[in-house]
């Protein structure tokens, strides 16, 4: 089993969890940092983001566990703010991430649809690296599986295996799932931001697609899901949907003893209402700037903006230029 525990400055441990999160963030501030400099926007603006984005995720996240568990802390309140007990969700991390983003972009001037696809990539890549922290503590990892097929089935390399097996026994790398599945998104990302049908927002919702669509089916793998009990038709909709995946898995067990997973619903919704938000606002005319147009800050210095926009329309002259409809 590998330490958690990096290294030690004094009485002080650094956990590998920490170095690797802090590792997931910084790529992902390069990628949008470098992706932003394409349309005047400074690195400043990206760094102080990742200073609200990343407070607001920490508590997004924890609010949205305790929500969900709040049975466990209704009677031990203080317990809330106890965040090194564990207990944090990624879609909580995403939902205050862009709470937070949206009211820093309105006070920048910068329109809200405009940055968050410059961010994008920044936050698939944040996730893909992040999952390896979860390897390190062996947790959100799927149900029990044989050695062999570790070994023999997915070929692994020793590390991986050896971190897999959780008190003599060996469990689905559910984190290695997810990253590659992240990585494959990535890729996807970086070219869909340079295809010319792309409209301003769509980058985003595309994210939100594709890892909803992974997070689905690897949820359905993992003994840690947050469940309740729903209606048994939504239950018995929800397995449908997850069923192409029993012809290679087994569904992990529901932790807490409901017969529906919220991540695997609300990753269906999101999905569902994304579309519905791409196909509406084209049909709208509210997506009528595309990925590719200049952006351009409502509070920025007037000789600032004048400047801005004779360099970007220059370039969007050689786009255009280039573009297919």
């Amino acid at each position: 089993m590998l330490n958690k525990i990096a290294f030690s400055i004094g009485p002080i441990d650094v956990h590998w969890y920490g170095i690797i999160l802090g590792t997931a963030a910084l790529v992902g501030l390069l990628l949008a940092i470098q992706e932003g400099k394409r349309f005047g926007i400074v690195p400043d603006f990206f760094m102080d983001l990742l200073l609200i984005g990343v407070p607001s995720a920490i508590v997004g996240a924890r609010l949205y566990y305790v929500a969900f568990q709040w049975s466990d802390y209704k009677n031990n309140l203080v317990e809330i703010f106890m965040i090194w007990h564990g207990g944090i969700a990624i879609y909580g991390a995403l939902i205050g991430a862009i709470i937070g983003g949206y009211f820093y972009f309105r006070a920048k001037g910068y329109p809200f649809w405009r940055i968050v696809d410059i961010c994008a990539p920044g936050l698939i890549v944040g996730q893909m690296i992040g999952r390896w922290g979860n390897f390190i503590n062996q947790e959100a990892h799927g149900g029990p599986v044989e050695e062999s097929f570790l070994r023999d089935t997915l070929h692994l390399p020793n590390f991986i295996v050896n971190q897999m097996n959780i008190e003599g026994v060996f469990y689905q790398p559910t984190f290695l799932y997810e990253s590659l599945w992240n990585l494959a998104g990535l890729l996807l990302l970086f070219w869909l931001r340079r295809r010319p049908f792309l409209r301003a927002g769509e980058l985003f919702f595309s994210y939100f697609i594709w890892y909803s669509i992974g997070r689905f089916f690897i949820e359905g793998l993992r003994t840690d899901s947050l469940d309740f009990t729903g209606p048994t038709w939504l239950a018995s909709l929800m397995n449908a949907l997850w069923s192409p995946m029993t012809l290679v898995f087994e569904p992990g067990v529901m932790t807490y003893g409901g017969n529906i997973r919220i991540s695997q619903l609300l990753a269906v919704l999101i999905i569902i209402a994304a579309i519905i938000i791409i196909i509406v606002r084209r049909k709208k005319g509210y997506a009528s700037a595309h990925y590719a147009d200049p952006i351009i800050s409502s509070k920025a210095p007037a000789a600032n903006v004048k400047v801005q926009n004779e360099e970007l329309d220059t370039k969007g002259a050689e786009y255009d230029s280039n573009r297919t409809v």
